[in-house]
């Protein structure tokens, strides 16, 4: 897959555009489900990634591109889930997390990823 931020709030996977979080998983893209997270927005100043939500546990690699800025919080049970569950967890800026993925075999690897701050 070749996949690259384009500008704040938007990303290129395969030549498709997309102006808001995303979720690829085995070769697959999808909206991202943040609205279960929003509970929890107070607590971060941000809605974070969290367990409320959807994630792609199937993978032996999680990449979150945490946004622009890298302003993506991840809740603490993620991690402690990832953990558990034995898979690796690499959060960096989407702008990078683009970059990792790019051209990868993402056989064992998914993404989630934040288009914006």
């Amino acid at each position: 897959m070749q996949i690259h931020l384009i500008e704040f709030g938007l990303v290129e996977i395969d030549g498709q555009r997309y102006d808001h979080d995303v979720v690829v998983e085995r070769g697959r893209v999808n909206r991202r489900k943040k609205k279960a997270s929003r509970p929890l927005r107070d607590r971060y100043g941000h809605t974070p990634l969290s367990l409320l939500e959807p994630i792609p546990w199937a993978c032996r690699r999680l990449v979150v591109g945490t946004g622009l800025d890298g302003a993506l919080p991840i809740d603490e049970a993620v991690v402690a889930e990832a953990a558990r569950r034995g898979v690796e967890l690499v959060a960096l800026p989407t702008d990078e997390a683009c970059v990792l993925l790019s051209g990868a075999d993402l056989h064992d690897t998914a993404a989630i990823l934040h288009v914006s701050c």
